[in-house]
C-alpha cells in the first residue's frame, strides 16, 4: 500500500498498456541524508576494524558517528519530507503486523521507510548512540577502565553489527520481493512507484 501522496511532475513515467498502470520515480532520500547515510556506514566499518589496532583512528571515527547522529537528529527535525520523523511513532506501531504479514509475502508499498525499516533505524540509531557515547566516555579521566561503560561499548558495538547485517539482508530481500533495487535508490535518491492511469 503507497501510504502517501507522491510529487507528481518530477516522476519519469513508463506506461504498461496490459494493465494499464504507470510506473515513474520520485525523488525520496535528498542529497544530505544519502551521503550520511554512506558516511555513517563506512564511518561504522571503520570503527568495527579499528579498535586497540589504530585508537587514535578509531577514536576519531567514534566522534564522526556523533556528529552524524547529531546531525541525523536535526535532519529528522527540518529535513525534507521523507527524512522526517513525523511518521516513525505510526511506522513503530504497525511494524509487528507488518513483520507477521512478510511471511506470506505481503510487503504493501510504501514510498519512504516501511515499518520494518522504521524499526531497523530506531534500532540502528539507538544502539550507535550507546556505542559512541560510551566509547566517548571511556577515554575520559572520570571512566577511563570503569567495567560497565567498557562493557556497554563493546556490547552496544556487537549490536551494532548485527543490526548491520540484518539491515543488509533485509533491503537485499525486500528488493527481491519488490523487484526494486533499493541499494541504488540509496544512490540515486530515487525509488519507483507505481498507480493506476
Amino acid at each position: 500500500m503507497i501510504d502517501e501522496a507522491a510529487p507528481d511532475a518530477r516522476g519519469v513515467s513508463d506506461r504498461t498498456p496490459a494493465d494499464r498502470t504507470v510506473s515513474r520515480t520520485v525523488t525520496v532520500w535528498d542529497l544530505p541524508l544519502r551521503l550520511w547515510h554512506w558516511a555513517l556506514a563506512a564511518s561504522v566499518l571503520a570503527a568495527w576494524f579499528t579498535p586497540t589496532v589504530y585508537d587514535s583512528v578509531h577514536r576519531i571515527v567514534g566522534y564522526t558517528v556523533l556528529a552524524l547522529l547529531a546531525f541525523r537528529l536535526v535532519w529528522g527535525v527540518w529535513g525534507s519530507r521523507y527524512s522526517r520523523f513525523r511518521m516513525v511513532g505510526v511506522r513503530l506501531r504497525a511494524a509487528p503486523g507488518y513483520l507477521w504479514n512478510l511471511r506470506r509475502g505481503m510487503t504493501g508499498r510504501y514510498i519512504g521507510l516501511n515499518p520494518a525499516g522504521t524499526l531497523m533505524l530506531v534500532a540502528l540509531l539507538l544502539s550507535l548512540a550507546v556505542s559512541a557515547i560510551s566509547g566517548a566516555l571511556s577515554v575520559t579521566v572520570t571512566f577511563f577502565g570503569v567495567w560497565w561503560i567498557e562493557d556497554t561499548h563493546v556490547y552496544a558495538s556487537d549490536a551494532v553489527m548485527v543490526l548491520v547485517v540484518l539491515h543488509v539482508v533485509g533491503v537485499v530481500l525486500m528488493g527481491l520481493l519488490q523487484r526494486e533495487n533499493l541499494i541504488r535508490s540509496m544512490f540515486t535518491g530515487r525509488k519507483r512507484i507505481r498507480g493506476h492511469l
